[in-house]
């Protein structure tokens, strides 16, 4: 579900060890699962943005998509190492 174009503000509690739970209402508009891992970003105006990193690699590879459209780079790479080792 994309985000929506008004902030969600919601009041949470740190606990004594410094855990935080997020609300079951933000996890499943976010889809985040149990043991997912998040990216926890400390802003220049001491705001914190909490990201997942799933999310950050769908934006990464979104990025990237068009500099080799259709092609794996990685299997590129696994198949120029099998032709080094062939020599």
């Amino acid at each position: 579900m994309p985000p929506t174009s008004t902030p969600q503000q919601q009041t949470i509690e740190l606990g004594e060890q410094g855990n935080i739970v997020l609300p079951e209402s933000i996890r499943h508009h976010l889809n985040l699962q149990p043991g997912e891992k998040l990216i926890l970003t400390l802003e220049p105006d001491g705001s914190l943005r909490l990201t997942s990193l799933r999310t950050q690699i769908q934006n990464v590879q979104g990025i990237y998509k068009n500099i080799a459209p259709g092609t794996s780079l990685a299997e590129e790479l696994i198949q120029e190492r099998h032709r080094a080792s062939q020599s």
